[in-house]
């Protein structure tokens, strides 16, 4: 008689275990169990943005038969995807969604690889022009049947997890007059997703906007710093913000604080955290002549995400003119701190001092080098207040500045070990020599710096600059490190504040971000093209993998069927896409986006193909080039055209055509690309609102000039 009652229990049992899960069913709930070591539902995994999978199928003891389980090629409507992939695969319920430039994102199988839908915002290539570092995309957030994504021309787009289709579509910039980009990741926080900007170099005004998640309103907007005083205060934080700058401060600048790296959500606290980003322009004499810590530049927040409300901030670099941001990623974790246990956000930007604060009342516990520093001379054990080192001010004439601009640690992410108890991070060591701009006034749709760097190398002379201050600068030289980039794998112990371990990783600008997992790893991907694996306790090199692609994005691991997977997002570019350093993959082999999984005993890598080895073509002759100016080419180049376009020949590869090698047809409609757009469709945005008609006569007799000069080289007999 118990079997008809226990019939409904085993059928309702075989309904649900064989049920299909609803496609990114992810809740803050969910989240903050964090007990399905399995899955990815993150950028950083979990809501501690750990980056560190409790997986250990894949170990130390075999992680050297590690090998392909399939390969996704990344497309858009402008065909195969040959920008920067800086986005981490987050896995859910056996599904990887991954975004990839200008905002595409795909859906994948995570068995099989197979494409389940792809999404393309089909953005106008119009705004390829106002992205300093690329039209990149750094991520998505998945949340209760959602994917979202933000697209480089500024929407904010929830698509259906399971289809792909738009839900809503928000326009989240506040003037489309200005150069606002997004290339960062918007994070569900409460009941909103909340999305920051780009655009810092171009002269405009950060700000993070909040919009509910379901349907898509508009809930409030944070502004990072003040706008024009005679327009009054959005909101009291920016009001407050204000009095830390000079009250005849540049504001047509914008003055940056844009909010374009990852951002953290505790959900037990209910706090929102955010990094902003640098100055624009570079240097305070410029932009607040009165000087002033000019708040909430290079700054952390911890706002209320249902409000918008200021929690607490606190300041990086006071009165910043280096370029450095707080936007590299957060990781929160308990840590024993003074006998105590602290509930800690840590951070290692730009500025190379590894950050450790309080995250629920922002109290500063420690602030520590992690590479050679000199922009500071110290920080305030108590206030966290650092010393600026007026030896690294460049007011009065260039000056030597450990770290550099391009970071000591950049946007890549880093990666906690509960484990281990260490963070690991990829470092930059190197020093640029700064100087700033006798004379500044913006200018709109360009690149707004005020300043400009050297980065690795003391140059033997400098633009106006006198031979005695160049004498001054290599004296200081010789008291710091040599300035060449040389990069590094670090093993940081936040608590005993030092490295544990170091690895070189070349001397690079930039590598890859970073995966740890419980099988006592370390990866992280190279720009020569290689996926590696060290030990996480040691160090050990474990294993290489060379994919021909170089590797930005941090890699993720899940798990399906009873297999480990290591997934990363290959494809060089970026900041660095405009010219790739020596040793790149991307010289020697076709550079495009792909999404690579890795399982124990998959198969060899297969290599992109190795580029050819063209040779210059002579220019036509152009008549109506007859008195244009290439001299004056060359400037406006350099003003316009080289963040894209610096690709010379063979040896100097870029993601852009090489225009020193212009065919007859593309010198014929030179100005129709230039000026009208013709090519706008492919990322090439018009610059008639830059540029005159003369102008582009002079840019193209500059360029006729250097492919014949290129050419020439090409036909020279080698050197014996």
């Amino acid at each position: 008689m118990r079997f008809p009652l226990r019939l409904p229990l085993l059928v309702l049992c075989l309904t649900a275990c064989n049920s299909t899960p609803t496609p990114g069913a992810v809740d803050h709930a969910r989240l903050q169990r964090d007990t399905e070591p399995g899955q990815w539902l993150a950028n950083g995994r979990n809501w501690r943005a750990e980056r560190f999978s409790p997986l250990t199928r894949i170990s130390d003891q075999n992680v050297d038969s590690l090998g392909v389980a399939w390969e996704y090629e990344f497309r858009s409507h402008r065909g195969r995807v040959e920008h920067g992939q800086e986005a981490t695969p987050v896995m859910v319920d056996g599904v990887i969604y991954v975004s990839g430039p200008w905002g595409t994102v795909a859906a994948i199988d995570a068995v099989s690889g197979v494409e389940k839908w792809r999404y393309d915002p089909k953005v106008d290539g119009a705004y390829g022009r106002r992205a300093c570092c690329g039209v990149v995309n750094r991520g998505v957030a998945v949340f209760k049947g959602n994917v979202y994504v933000a697209t480089l021309d500024g929407f904010l787009v929830a698509l259906d997890a399971a289809t792909g289709a738009e839900r809503w579509r928000s326009d989240t910039f506040t003037d489309r007059t200005r150069s606002y980009t997004i290339t960062g990741s918007p994070i569900v926080a409460g009941d909103n997703v909340i999305i920051g900007n780009s655009g810092g170099e171009y002269g405009v005004r950060g700000y993070i906007s909040a919009w509910n998640w379901e349907t898509g309103k508009f809930s409030w907007r944070f502004y990072t710093v003040p706008g024009d005083p005679a327009k009054g205060a959005e909101h009291p934080e920016v009001a407050e913000a204000a009095k830390t700058w000079d009250p005849k401060s540049d504001w047509a600048s914008g003055l940056g604080g844009t909010v374009w790296g990852e951002m953290a959500y505790d959900p037990a606290l209910d706090l929102l955290y955010v990094g902003t980003g640098n100055s624009s322009p570079y240097p305070i004499w410029h932009r607040s002549p009165a000087g002033g810590d000019n708040l909430y530049l290079v700054s952390i927040l911890a706002i209320k995400p249902d409000s918008g409300r200021l929690a607490w901030h606190y300041q990086q670099v006071p009165s910043e003119i280096w370029d450095y941001t707080a936007t590299s990623n957060f990781v929160l974790a308990d840590l024993p701190i003074g006998g105590a246990t602290r509930k800690v956000i840590m951070q290692a930007p730009k500025n190379g001092i590894f950050y450790v604060l309080d995250r629920e009342t922002g109290a500063f516990i420690s602030g520590t080098p992690f590479v050679h520093v000199n922009w500071t001379t110290g920080i305030d054990s108590v206030t966290g207040r650092p010393t600026l080192n007026p030896a690294a001010d460049y007011r009065n004439g260039p000056a030597l500045v450990f770290p550099t601009q391009a970071g000591a640690h950049n946007w890549q992410p880093m990666a906690w070990n509960p484990q281990t108890r260490l963070m690991y991070l990829t470092a930059l060591e190197e020093g640029m020599v700064m100087w700033g701009e006798k004379t500044y006034t913006w200018k709109p749709g360009r690149i707004n710096m005020g300043a400009s760097a050297y980065l690795g190398v003391i140059p033997p002379a400098l633009p106006g600059v006198p031979a005695a201050a160049m004498t001054k600068l290599r004296a200081e030289a010789a008291k710091h490190p040599d300035p060449a980039p040389q990069a590094w794998l670090v093993a940081w112990d936040p608590v005993q504040r030092k490295a544990r371990w170091r690895r070189p990783l070349g001397k690079t600008e930039i590598d890859g971000g970073v995966l740890t997992t419980a099988g006592n790893l370390v990866f992280t991907g190279s720009h020569d093209g290689r996926l590696l694996a060290w030990s996480a306790d040691s160090g050990t090199a474990l294993g290489e993998w060379n994919i021909g692609t170089g590797i930005l994005a941090a890699p993720s691991s899940y798990e399906m069927k009873g297999e480990q997977y290591i997934a990363v997002n290959a494809g060089y570019g970026g900041a660095l896409q405009v010219a790739y350093p020596p040793g790149t993959a991307a010289i020697t082999r076709e550079n495009y986006g792909r999404v690579l999984a890795f399982k124990l005993g998959g198969a060899a890598p297969k290599l992109p193909p190795l580029r050819t080895n063209d040779t210059t073509p002579l220019p036509p002759a152009l008549p109506e080039l007859a008195g244009a100016d290439a001299a004056r080419g060359e400037g406006l180049f350099m003003s316009h055209c080289v963040f894209c376009h610096a690709g010379r020949g063979n040896a100097q590869r870029s993601a852009y055509p090489d225009l020193n090698r212009m065919t007859a047809e593309t010198h014929a409609r030179f100005d129709d690309i230039v000026l009208r757009g013709a090519l706008k469709d492919f990322g090439m945005a018009p610059h008639a609102d830059v540029l005159t008609a003369e102008n582009s006569r002079d840019i193209h007799a500059f360029l006729v000039r250097e492919q014949t000069r290129l050419r020439g080289e090409e036909l020279a007999p080698p050197k014996r």
